[in-house]
């Protein structure tokens, strides 16, 4: 238990350093939050947990193609805020676009024969 309490505060810790550094500087926060930190926490937390180093060789691997429909929402956020919508409406909308692009790029990656 006291692992995973472990797991949980580090986690937790980033997503608050990343909220407190945009708060002083957009490009600090960007910076932060663009280094891949969180998968690569996971890849060790992977990693620690099963010792088995294909399963953390499929999380990479799916993390990379994921990555791709992920970047929908960084895209059409600001062109909707920027459009003069409603914050929540354009963050939802950017998800559900998101979400959209998610179920392209699985559906692409079958028609490819890549399993994630």
């Amino acid at each position: 238990m006291l692992y995973v309490t472990l797991k949980v505060l580090l986690t937790s810790v980033l997503v608050v350093a990343v909220s407190e550094a945009a708060k002083r500087s957009a490009l600090f926060g960007a910076i932060i939050a663009s280094i891949p930190l969180t998968s690569v926490l996971a890849m060790i937390w992977l990693y620690i947990d099963t010792g088995d180093t294909e399963k953390v060789a499929r999380l990479a691997t799916g993390i990379f193609w994921l990555v791709l429909p992920s970047l929908v929402l960084f895209v059409s956020l600001p062109i909707l805020l920027r459009q003069g919508v409603d914050f929540y409406t354009s963050l939802a909308a950017s998800i559900a676009l998101t979400v959209a692009a998610y179920f392209a790029m699985l559906y692409t990656l079958r028609l490819a024969g890549i399993e994630i």
